[in-house]
């Protein structure tokens, strides 16, 4: 037989919360990846 699909809200599948700090840490790596680049390429 096949089973039924067991829907569950999506906090309690993740078992926590979800902080924005992921968003800020990667919008300021990415910024900082971008200048980087840009200072290695006008610095050659």
């Amino acid at each position: 037989m096949v089973e039924q699909e067991q829907h569950i809200a999506t906090e309690k599948a993740r078992a926590g919360s979800t902080p924005h700090v992921v968003r800020y840490v990667l919008g300021i790596s990415l910024t900082l990846a971008i200048i980087v680049m840009i200072v290695i390429v006008w610095g050659y």
